[in-house]
């Protein structure tokens, strides 16, 4: 599945082991498929679709792991997810052949340029960027948006407004709620805590022209809501504000498009999409242009590189490359440029996944005394990404992660950093949620292993 670096030449999407060809080295950038796994006896309606997971599975080491003598089931994707054996290979073979600083005369400090060439260059076809100077490369989200907020602090003044929500993650609300020491005011849009939806309407009366930003997720970390970005852009823009949005949650599963979006700011994560721990910024041109980064004065003051903080992490953007190569396959056909390759496959992605959710919300409703937060409607999947939040009396968050653990499975309980989001469902007290997260690599059958499993927990009092 090897491609051309220049962005817009044709994907070939070939699945056998290939190579890339950077200066005067190769880089290793795709995998042979292994054997296909034994069939779950779900496949039929997964081939039905156009997506098997089966072979897919094969090219991630990790899921063929025992625990406890069971087939290890990883539900903890939001956290982060696993990754292919390209990744693993990309980042190994960028230190056999590769490993320098930038800017150099020499072969291995050319092919380090090569990389984070590359690396801008698919980052670029995954979200649908004008081009790669838009692109910004860090240690995670949390700290791209630490470092843009410190810039947009000097610009604000007294009585400047911000808007956060209760949906986010903390790494989207903290940062702009510092902004208060400059004099900011911070207003907060609410959820509908029935449906873990957030509440639009509330949001835009609260735009005001004092508005200087709005932060919002474009999927949440906790309970899978998809709000209607788009309609917070438009009008945020009406309001003359501008938009910061976090799509740590949302890029995994579907399809980012920045320039339909018109989104000012855009964030993500690497290692949420089977990737290194890297974050990612987007930002339009004109804001990076304009904004004052905090950096040393030797670095460059041309973009991207004015907003990256010493030296990047070249190793983990060779296996962001091959993360971003892994999706496009997925979607890869004749004739196509790697970013038709890639809306292709988060296309094809997000319809899987969403019958892994109609079969994990199902699986959840039979069990009477489970309660799910967020959308439950199966009519309405397109709305949230497949992560599911819930509680029940008979074991705690926590004591249900480790039994869970204990059977082989995989997932979370807390808060997930959506601190916010946790008060405003009275779980803040009661150790929060437990949360399933499934990815593309999971498949029905551990959905069924996971009620089977739920329901053999002795029911509270009995």
């Amino acid at each position: 599945m090897g491609f051309a670096l220049d962005r817009g030449l044709l994907y070939s999407g070939e699945p056998q082991k290939t190579t890339r060809r950077g200066r005067d080295r190769e880089i290793f950038v795709g995998q042979e498929v292994a054997p296909p796994l034994a069939n779950s006896g779900t496949m039929s309606e997964t081939n039905e679709m156009g997506f098997d997971p089966v072979p897919l599975r094969a090219q991630f080491p990790a899921l063929s792991q025992m625990w406890g003598g069971r087939q290890a089931v990883f539900f903890d994707n939001p956290g982060g997810t696993q990754v292919p054996q390209a990744v693993i290979d990309a980042v190994a073979g960028y230190y056999q052949t590769s490993n320098a600083n930038v800017g150099g005369a020499f072969a291995t400090s050319r092919r380090t340029d090569a990389v984070v060439a590359g690396a801008r260059a698919a980052m670029t076809d995954l979200l649908g960027t004008p081009g790669p100077e838009s692109i910004v490369f860090g240690p995670s989200m949390t700290a791209l948006t630490f470092h843009l907020a410190r810039s947009l602090m000097e610009t604000v003044k007294p009585g400047d407004e911000v808007i956060v929500t209760n949906l986010d993650h903390d790494a989207n609300v903290t940062p702009w709620t510092d902004l208060e020491a400059a004099g900011a005011v911070v207003r907060v849009a609410d959820i509908r805590p029935s449906d873990g939806t957030l509440d639009l309407d509330g949001l835009e009366a609260l735009l005001c022209p004092r508005t200087r930003l709005v932060a919002v997720s474009h999927a949440s970390n906790a309970v899978g809501t998809i709000p209607d970005v788009k309609r917070v852009v438009d009008a945020a823009h009406r309001a003359g504000a501008l938009v910061f949005v976090d799509a740590v949650q949302y890029a995994p599963h579907a399809p980012v498009d920045v320039q339909a979006l018109d989104c000012d700011f855009l964030a993500c994560s690497a290692y949420k999409f089977f990737g290194p721990h890297m974050g990612v910024l987007y930002g339009k041109a004109e804001h990076l242009t304009r904004l004052t980064p905090h950096k040393v004065k030797p670095s460059k003051d041309t973009l991207p590189y004015r907003w990256e903080q010493g030296t990047l992490n070249h190793e983990g953007l060779a296996g962001v490359t091959a993360a971003v190569d892994h999706l496009a396959a997925i979607g890869a056909g004749g004739g196509v440029s790697r970013r038709q390759a890639l809306q292709s496959a988060m296309q094809t992605v997000q319809a899987y996944e969403q019958t892994l959710s109609h079969r994990l919300l199902d699986g959840l409703r039979a069990l009477d005394d489970v309660r799910v937060y967020g959308l439950t409607d199966t009519a309405r999947l397109g709305e949230r990404v497949p992560t599911v939040a819930f509680t029940w009396p008979r074991l705690s968050p926590r004591a249900t992660a480790e039994y869970l653990a204990s059977q082989g499975i995989a997932c979370w309980s807390g808060d997930y950093y959506a601190q916010r989001l946790m008060r405003r469902l009275s779980l803040d007290e009661a150790g929060g949620a437990v949360r399933v997260g499934l990815a593309h690599y999971n498949t029905a059958e551990e959905v069924d292993r996971l009620i089977g499993v739920l329901a053999d927990v002795p029911m509270a009092g009995a």
